[in-house]
């Protein structure tokens, strides 16, 4: 049987309609929103991972006083990022958000083998090792500079540091909200990190040809189709010449994610505002259409897919 492009739920088929029409109504948005939660911390704290006492932690480190240090004031928000997502009304820009968002990193890991007798820590390597091993074979002979797109709360940044460390990188994670970067800073326990940074990923500072290494870990499903063209087109920009863009993500052809059970689906797309504009866009072609030369698209575990480019 032919493999199908993106789920069905997702897009304009009918189911898709069906279940955004579901979810447009706000009594039931509200109960999916919460049910949502629920899932996701129980599933984090039956393998061990302390949901509220790691937010507790954080608290009691001090993460908040990082905010003000940490925010950039010339940062304009674009509409998109101002949605609710993640069943946070406020979306990433606020402290529930942030603190919760180490126990549900881990948590995602979990589910990708969810059969597997794994431990978040082991799920949480594995997640990011099978990614890696994919990267390592395009990256440059010699990688002394890397940003991390949309870097949340560091977890992504900091294992990518871990695996370019030999060569003494000067590692970079950039993020549109302030709160997850004070987590990220307060996670960053040894300062391995040279700069958290808050800005758009369309619209960086940084210089043409900065890095030799630029990766985007779970980020695209969360973007319009039109953020993710321009966040391309600036990561070309800012690559080095042989540079190489390293994307990680939902596969749509994942069986797992095509025969996902109802409840679960409609759990997700109440979460996660751009599923439709995601499951239903030509990653690879957009990358083309910016300048970039497609490299390799493998899938690296039952849920996720690898996308390299280079400049």
């Amino acid at each position: 049987m032919q493999t199908k492009l993106k789920p069905d739920w997702a897009g304009q088929d009918w189911l898709s309609r069906l279940v955004n029409l579901l979810i447009s109504t706000k009594p039931l948005y509200a109960v999916m929103k919460y049910q949502a939660r629920q899932v996701i911390i129980k599933t984090a704290e039956k393998k061990g991972i302390p949901w509220r006492e790691s937010c507790q932690a954080l608290q009691a480190e001090g993460v908040e006083t990082k905010l003000s240090s940490l925010t950039n004031p010339d940062v304009v928000y674009p509409d998109y990022y101002q949605v609710p997502f993640h069943a946070y009304s406020q979306g990433n820009l606020c402290w529930q958000a942030a603190l919760e968002a180490p126990a549900a990193t881990y948590a995602m890991a979990l589910r990708v083998w969810k059969d597997e007798d794994l431990t978040w820590e082991e799920a949480q390597k594995k997640l990011r090792a099978n990614f890696y091993q994919v990267l390592g074979q395009y990256s440059p002979e010699v990688v002394t500079d890397v940003l991390d797109l949309g870097c949340s709360v560091g977890i992504s940044t900091l294992s990518l540091h871990r695996y370019y460390q030999q060569q003494q990188v000067r590692t970079v994670g950039l993020d549109l909200s302030p709160y997850m970067l004070a987590v990220a800073q307060t996670l960053d326990k040894e300062g391995q990190i040279s700069k958290w940074c808050h800005s758009q990923a369309e619209k960086t500072d940084f210089a043409d040809n900065s890095f030799d290494v630029i990766t985007l870990q779970f980020v695209l499903h969360e973007l319009p189709n039109t953020a993710t063209e321009a966040i391309f087109r600036e990561a070309l920009r800012i690559l080095k010449p042989g540079g190489c863009l390293g994307i990680i993500d939902n596969n749509p052809r994942s069986p797992v994610i095509q025969n996902l059970p109802p409840a679960l689906f409609l759990l997700m797309k109440s979460t996660e505002p751009w599923s439709d504009e995601y499951y239903t866009f030509d990653v690879v072609g957009t990358l083309e259409k910016v300048g970039f030369k497609h490299q390799s698209t493998q899938s690296v575990d039952p849920r996720h897919r690898a996308i390299i480019a280079t400049k």
